[in-house]
């Protein structure tokens, strides 16, 4: 029989499935201007647009749960209460169930009667259920409702264009490469009204995932994206932002079980690309925008709803404007990010062949260099197998699976990746070794490590992560090479030998005390030898100017006197140099080269330091004062004297002394005063000591502000000489910094 024209209709179009008109129908509740009720047998309101409140409530109350009876009352019951719970039968309703449009009145919850045009037909659903569609009458609420919708859009499109510009603002000054990614993920969310946002940035092998914002669950954010088929490749061969939506499976796909790919709909094209689950984002709908520099794809950001959501074009266009602004700064900040990087393994491999240098000094090699491969490939995020190698082959002890040997020749793994004697392999897919621990279940993403022949035994390993983790890139593998290199030094005795050559060039490059210029510091800095005839001896100091507006200043004392002691101070301040410019804490650098003399100097040998690293930008020092008399800090205007009292043992005495970090801050007219203790044990002819009391006292009467501060250490040094009848017993060595720009 066929249907009335009247009567409300549905036509299947191709294209749309069933599983996608629940997603149509919320949309177009949201799209209409119409009041749009359903209800049930009963007459009870379950579902009710924005416009049926509007309408019927004035806005505001849901009017679900509602009795339709109520708010379509009969003409002649008017006085019929709205809210009423007694429901009579929907048959007796004031217009007609088969989808004729007819007119009505309505009752909203203000009691006021309006006018309406009204639609209503059952419709196929369990139970009994009722459409119904209606409108004003009165063409001024109507136009009232457009209008409103017209400024809703337009408010969406301000926040849109706003969001966009904060972009640009927020990234103009941002400090760091954590910051800028910060912002902008956050931003782009907040715009769109979104769950989260993801960035990748591109590496040789694929993307690589750099930062997220939002309500996202970060164990399901997929860490990399090879180069395939994956999210990446739908937006590179766009060329542009891409909408994409997750179909929901197939009940055959949720029968079988385990659902390893899904089904992902290009809102544009009507594409459909099936993915890995795995590689997937934690949404149902989202915009995929590729970030173009010079030609080619440097990021993928994405942004999403966990709901399904539908994303219009001019959300896509809005991120494809600030994909085009973030290029420059995307391609410079992953510039600097992996220098941040590669900054932070370098102090991870400082500490490492620290500890490695201590194990090799103490004889139990073996079992500490696994500890330290250990801890690298935690910093690397990787799980540690040691690997033996017979006759070539390999046996590994695996994280899951314990001990497996492998029929892989070691030395054909590692042919072309030598480099004096060790080898960094990453294994790459399709290779039998990665294979296999695939089949085993085992992490797979995998390095070997190969140190060679070493102290009479080959030294391997493998640094693993999961299968479709990030690969190791050029920085892991330039780490591991390096730390790979530093262990099988220590297993040869290498390091010995290269510690006795640096001892032979720091006697030829060491033996001049100097103080670098450094900007903001006014240095000065003397020297008075008590031997006669020696021009050197073992008091000396350094000033080195190092980047960031930092500098380090040293001042130590060598045991014994004469061109010995001044060959080993001058070795020691070469080391401490190297320390400064490695970028090390004082407490560090003095560990160091506690350990230096303890290995390379005679047992008799020792020294005491300070050490003091000074950062202008911030104002402060950090010291470490090693069994040295404690530096002397001269407020300005000269009227207050502070010490830098904090306290350590002497160098080069003993393996398990602790060494420990000072700190005070420092302003603008402030002097330091650094000396040894030659100064303080200085004697008269009586046999009295110039002591510590005597220094202060002298210190405060120089630091008059009427008295110039050049000269200042020439007046100091002639007081103590005066003191001993100018016969010092002890070298006196003085330096003395002014801070003259700070901030």
């Amino acid at each position: 029989m066929p249907r009335s024209k009247t009567a409300l209709s549905r036509r299947h179009v191709e294209g749309i499935g069933e599983g996608s008109l629940a997603g149509t129908f919320s949309r177009l509740l949201q799209l209409t201007s119409d009041c749009v009720l359903v209800f049930d047998g009963a007459g009870r309101v379950l579902l009710a647009n924005e416009e049926a409140s509007e309408l019927l409530a004035a806005g505001g109350v849901d009017v679900a749960g509602l009795y339709v009876q109520g708010l379509f009352p009969d003409l002649d019951d008017a006085d019929a209460s709205a809210a009423s719970g007694v429901a009579s039968s929907v048959e007796d309703l004031p217009f007609a169930l088969d989808g004729s449009s007819v007119p009505a009145m309505c009752r909203g919850l203000d009691g006021a009667l309006r006018a309406v045009t009204v639609r209503c037909e059952s419709v196929t659903a369990p139970g009994e259920t009722y459409l119904l569609v209606a409108h004003a009458a009165e063409g001024g609420l109507a136009d009232a409702r457009e209008h409103d919708r017209a400024v809703e859009d337009l408010k969406r499109a301000n926040k849109r264009l706003s969001g966009a510009f904060n972009i640009v603002l927020d990234t103009l000054d941002a400090p760091d490469v954590g910051e800028l990614f910060s912002r902008v993920l956050e931003r782009l969310y907040q715009t769109l009204d979104a769950d989260g946002t993801i960035v990748y940035l591109a590496g040789a092998d694929g993307f690589h995932l750099r930062g997220l914002a939002g309500d996202i669950d970060a164990a399901r954010v997929p860490r990399f994206m090879h180069f395939g088929r994956t999210v990446e490749t739908l937006a590179t061969r766009a060329g542009k932002a891409v909408r994409l939506r997750v179909a929901p499976p197939t009940g055959d796909a949720l029968r079988a079980g385990r659902l390893t790919s899904r089904e992902v709909v290009n809102e544009d094209t009507r594409e459909i690309i099936k993915i890995q689950s795995k590689l997937l984002p934690p949404f149902t709908s989202f915009i995929a925008v590729p970030v173009w520099f010079d030609g080619e794809v440097i990021s993928i950001i994405e942004v999403g709803w966990k709901r399904q959501y539908p994303v219009d074009k001019e959300e896509a266009r809005l991120l494809d404007s600030v994909a085009h602004y973030l290029a420059v700064q995307l391609v410079g900040a992953f510039a600097a990010m992996r220098s941040q990087r590669s900054a932070r393994l370098d102090e991870i491999l400082t500490e490492l062949r620290e500890k490695a240098l201590g194990a090799g000094d103490s004889g139990n090699s073996r079992d500490a260099i696994e500890g330290v491969l250990r801890e690298a490939a935690g910093e690397l995020d990787a799980a540690f197998a040691e690997v033996e190698v017979e006759s070539g082959k390999l046996a590994a002890t695996l994280p899951l699976t314990g001990r497996q040997e492998f029929d892989c020749d070691i030395d054909e793994l590692c042919e072309g990746h030598a480099i004096d004697g060790v080898s960094v392999v990453p294994l790459m897919p399709g290779e039998r070794l990665r294979e296999r621990l695939r089949e085993l279940g085992e992490p797979c993403e995998a390095v070997l490590v190969d140190g060679g022949e070493a102290a009479g035994a080959r030294r391997a390993c493998l640094m693993l992560r999961p299968d479709g983790a990030e690969p190791f890139d050029e920085v892991d593998l330039a780490f591991l090479a390096r730390l790979a290199s530093c262990l099988r030094d220590v297993l040869e005795g290498e390091k010995t030998r290269y510690e006795n050559r640096r001892i032979s060039q720091a006697l030829q490059s060491g033996m001049k005390n100097e103080l670098q210029h450094v900007e903001g510091i006014d240095a000065q800095g003397v020297y008075s030898s008590a031997t006669a005839s020696a021009f050197v001896g073992g008091d000396f100091y350094d000033l080195i100017c190092l980047p960031d507006r930092r500098a380090c200043v040293i001042m130590g004392d060598v045991s014994g006197k004469g061109v010995e002691a001044a060959s080993v101070s001058a070795a020691v301040k070469t080391a401490l140099g190297a320390y400064a410019w490695e970028g090390l804490a004082p407490a560090r650098m003095v560990r160091s080269l506690n350990e230096f003399l303890l290995g390379f100097s005679r047992v008799e040998t020792f020294a005491t330091l300070f050490v003091g690293i000074i950062d202008l930008a911030s104002s402060t020092i950090t010291y470490c004062s090693a069994g040295h008399p404690p530096a002397l800090l001269v407020r300005a205007g000269g009227q207050e004297m502070t010490l830098l009292d904090v306290q350590s043992g002497v160098v080069g005495a003993f393996h398990d002394i602790a060494y420990r970090d000072g700190s005070i801050g420092i302003g603008e007219g402030d002097v330091l005063l650094l000396y040894t203790d030659g100064t303080t044990e200085a004697r008269d002819p009586s046999g009295a000591f110039f002591g510590e009391q005597g220094l202060r006292d002298m210190v405060m009467r120089e630091s008059d502000p009427q008295k110039p501060y050049e000269g200042f250490l020439s007046r100091l040094l002639g007081t103590v000489e005066e003191f001993t009848g100018h016969k010092l017993e002890d070298d006196v060595a003085m330096v003395s910094l002014r801070f003259d720009a700070l901030g």
